[in-house]
């Protein structure tokens, strides 16, 4: 499925992620987002996927057209679970298992 610049665009908001955290957690320039979401260019396809995983990631889920109505996105995770991811996000990049190991 494709991503449009407005899912991007919805998809950051719902995170509560700015275009810097993006650009940050994809490595896709922040111009590059600006310009994708204001449908004024659209990325080369490993830009786009590399945005579409960091948003994911965060807990993004993109919906895809079908009898249920048009593409769009939604929350992984309720709310109060984003605002803790975003600030675990702050202290280290984003949760993932541990390399300790019991004794």
């Amino acid at each position: 499925m494709v991503m449009t610049g407005s899912q991007c665009r919805a998809a950051r908001a719902l995170i509560e992620w700015s275009r810097d955290q993006l650009s940050a957690e994809s490595g896709v320039a922040v111009q590059e987002i600006s310009d994708f979401e204001s449908g004024r260019v659209f990325p080369n396809e490993e830009s786009c996927q590399s945005i579409r995983r960091a948003l994911e990631e965060a807990g993004a889920v993109f919906l895809e057209e079908g009898a249920e109505g048009g593409v769009g996105v939604r929350l992984k995770y309720s709310r109060r679970e984003v605002r803790a991811l975003n600030k675990w996000e702050g202290e280290g990049g984003q949760a993932a298992d541990d390399d300790v190991y019991p004794a």
